[in-house]
């Protein structure tokens, strides 16, 4: 066992991560290494000076950029190389889940479950177990969600249909009134890997922008989504709000000072027409006219203040 290899394992022993055979000949070399020993003593103390400080517990806002960038960068790997390192180098393969407890264990969970729901189906197909067979879909939660698979609404009726994966994909079907299709949305709306099913998310989102919640969420996607097409269909759910709803107004001068796409900033000004003449927007469009970097956005802001009656 190489020194390098025990200084990339030594915060995993710490916290009590490594397998007991990979434990025991770290402890082994650590019995005969001295720089391994120091190196042991200095991860133990900052672990312990780490623990007396209080836990901050993430926003939701934060968890659900962190997931929104996690899934786009997983969108982005090419596929196939799991199967790929499984079926040409299962060495290579069974190593790695050797020093990944966790990964061993869902593989265990994994084949027991899959164990039980094929049993589960031949006794069904028996009729033995039919008055067990679920006759609805339960309302999902937003913890046993993995993803927005494909989200659609029926031509000409009020009917959406929306497909998400939990264990398996599933699938509900709705009115946009359903608290359930609500849920799902808004939830593809906030952490959804595909760009496209966002955008089908905000689009029916803005058929209802008179509830709090999916107001936030359009807000949300204004601000932090990576596709401007998302963030130019919140801001068509926003924008009949602008004038009465001081979120709103602030969310759409954020748009206009720092988006990095000259559509939603030209539309965001555009949007902010309704409460041009309020003090906030009135500096925000002075600042632009004077100093952006933008020739369009510069001469918009002037001509919207020229507009402006002077103040006494």
């Amino acid at each position: 066992m190489k020194c390098e290899w025990v200084k990339e394992n030594v915060v995993l022993y710490v916290y009590n991560e490594l397998p007991d055979d990979a434990r025991y000949e770290l402890e082994q070399h650590l019995a005969r290494c001295s720089d391994c020993t120091a190196e042991l003593k200095t991860t133990r103390k900052f672990h312990a000076v780490l623990s007396e400080l209080p836990v901050e517990e993430p926003s939701p806002n934060l968890l659900a950029a962190s997931r929104m960038r996690l899934g786009e960068t997983l969108e982005n790997v090419k596929p196939g190389g799991f199967w790929r390192r499984l079926v040409f180098d299962p060495g290579a393969w069974l190593r790695q889940v050797q020093f990944a407890p966790a990964l061993a264990a869902a593989l265990v969970i994994l084949g027991f479950a899959g164990g039980i729901g094929t049993s589960y189906k031949l006794m069904s197909n028996s009729g033995n177990l039919e008055s067990l067979v679920p006759r609805a879909t339960p309302a999902p939660t937003e913890s046993s969600i993995t993803a927005i698979r494909s989200i659609s609404q029926n031509p000409g009726s009020n009917t959406v249909s929306i497909q998400y994966d939990t264990v398996s994909t599933q699938q509900a079907q709705g009115s946009l009134n359903d608290q359930r299709i609500q849920q799902l949305l808004l939830f593809a709306a906030r952490n959804n890997y595909n760009s496209g099913v966002r955008m089908d998310s905000v689009d029916l989102l803005t058929q209802q922008p008179n509830a709090d919640h999916v107001r936030e969420a359009l807000i949300y996607a204004l601000r932090y989504d990576s596709n401007p097409g998302v963030r130019l269909k919140a801001l068509d759910g926003l924008g009949p709000y602008v004038k009465n709803d001081s979120r709103v107004r602030d969310a759409l001068l954020e748009a206009l000072m720092d988006d990095s796409n000259l559509g939603v900033r030209a539309e965001a000004l555009r949007l902010l027409g309704p409460v041009r003449g309020d003090s906030s927007v009135r500096a925000v469009l002075v600042n632009l006219a004077e100093h952006d970097e933008n020739a369009y956005i510069k001469l918009q802001a002037r001509s919207v203040l020229a507009q402006l009656p002077e103040f006494d």
